[in-house]
């Protein structure tokens, strides 16, 4: 230990708030203005404590003067910590990045004297030019690292260079500990709000769909029970599965799990298992697709039915899907620009429509097929009042080439879609398939791009005379 002064660095707090978007996870960036340091650059909100203040302290107040948002310390968690050295000048400070993913308040500027843009950006598509600080601290967060040295040399820019010189060395924390015998690897929180909800866990397994944003266990109690643990990527899939399961989802009976349990600060939920076997993926012979169609038809309608229908408030589909298109201009095809643009204009000319319960996310894949034949259906985390076409258009796609499940479909929905609802459907597929495209491509998911193409493809198709 050297008898020498002690080493003393600043600290510096910086806010990661966090959004689910349609391209995926989006924080909110910021950019400095005015006689600032980096003054013209993107950065996250943050700034240095003030005396006698601890660090959730100081990101609570930071986000406030800034943005204006409110944020309660139980909604703070830890991200990040950098050890930053800027290229000017020797002294070190370190920065400690916070995520919060639940606020109130609209964010916007509040300090235009030091500030002249705000706005939200995904994680895999951040704006230039941005503090090379910054952008080490949320590579580090995108990388899942919890540190990194971040120690710039005299003469490195201040602005983070894509073709540049990049001093970020990130730091992995230590390995996770074993799994208990018979488990996968729940986190210690999980397990403890499980086994609250139905006593002891004998055994657990991951089950998670490899493109979804959270992560989801079956659990297997020591009386042999077993339940679903889900943990969702963020809290408005959270909120609009717990809202499903206890408003629309009970009218639907033993089709449908039942919410056991939720820990809205954890965004977890343990519901009931579900006999079955899945139908995506498989070959299924024309009759059994048939009754699973007619299946999906009624629980669709139950559903749809099980709330007292709203009143839609005003079309945003243009700027949407302006927006989407975009992004999936590159992917597209010669001509799916000017039809989607063409049946986005057409739907802005549609009566208004009633807003239903809706799934979804309608599909084989959150489908469960039984040995007695009947249909059962799961994952309500994309659940919201919407238009009831808008719960078909995925499954258009198991319609094509197959008129027989479209009116398999309808028959189990108890009526056939008047001439504005299949317009309405043609719209919301187009819609469907640019926003998967986009989305797919961005998040590397072919068989969600291949399904928007072919959706594409055959809406150009029953165009042409």
């Amino acid at each position: 230990m050297s008898g020498g002064p002690r080493h003393t660095v600043p600290v510096d707090v910086h806010l990661v708030l966090r959004r689910d978007g349609d391209r995926g996870p989006e924080v909110l960036l910021s950019r400095r203005a005015g006689p600032v340091y980096a003054t013209g650059l993107w950065h996250l909100p943050s700034g240095h404590l003030d005396p006698g203040e601890d660090m959730v302290e100081g990101v609570i107040r930071e986000a406030h003067e800034e943005t204006g948002v409110l944020i309660a310390a139980a909604d703070v968690t830890a991200a990040v910590t950098v050890h930053h050295r800027p290229p000017r000048g020797s002294s070190s400070r370190i920065g400690v990045f916070f995520e919060v993913r639940r606020w109130e308040g609209r964010p916007g500027v509040r300090e235009p004297d030091r500030c002249d843009g705000m706005g939200w950006y995904p994680l895999d598509a951040l704006p230039e030019p941005m503090v090379a600080y910054c952008r080490a601290g949320l590579d580090a967060y995108r990388a899942g690292m919890p540190a990194a040295v971040h120690f710039q040399r005299l003469g490195d820019l201040v602005e983070y260079a894509a073709d540049g010189v990049d001093r970020t060395r990130l730091l992995p924390g230590p390995p996770p500990p074993a799994s208990p015998p018979g488990g996968a690897d729940l986190p210690d929180p999980l397990r403890v709000f499980a086994e609250r909800a139905v006593g002891r866990i004998v055994r657990t397994a991951d089950v998670s769909w490899p493109r979804a944003g959270g992560r989801v266990w079956r659990l297997t109690g020591s009386g042999g029970g077993t339940w679903y643990l889900k943990h969702h990527g963020g809290p408005r899939f959270h909120d609009r599965e717990v809202a499903a399961y206890r408003t629309w989802a009970p009218g639907l009976g033993r089709r449908v799990p039942r919410l056991v349990a939720c820990d809205p600060v954890a965004r977890a939920v343990v519901v009931t298992a579900l006999a079955g076997w899945s139908p995506h993926g498989m070959d299924l012979d024309p009759a059994t697709e048939v009754r699973l169609q007619q299946g999906l038809g009624r629980l669709a309608a139950a559903l749809h039915g099980a709330c007292p229908e709203r009143p839609a408030g005003p079309s945003s589909a243009s700027d949407t899907v302006k927006r989407q298109l975009e992004e999936a201009r590159p992917h597209l095809a010669a001509g799916d620009g000017e039809l989607v643009r063409a049946l986005a204009r057409a739907y802005e000319e549609l009566p208004p429509p009633v807003l239903v319960p809706t799934h979804g996310d309608l599909q084989y894949r959150n489908v469960l097929l039984s040995d007695d034949g009947e249909v059962r259906l799961f994952d309500f985390e994309r659940s919201e009042y919407a238009t009831a076409t808008r719960d078909m258009v995925r499954l258009g796609d198991t319609w094509a080439g197959r008129r027989d499940l479209r009116t398999a479909f309808l028959d189990g929905y108890g009526r056939a879609l008047t001439s504005v609802e299949e317009h309405r459907l043609e719209c919301e597929s187009a819609f469907d398939a640019v926003s998967g495209i986009a989305y797919g491509v961005a998040h590397d998911d072919p068989e969600i791009v291949e399904r928007g193409h072919r959706t594409l493809y055959r809406l150009h198709a029953a165009r042409r005379p």
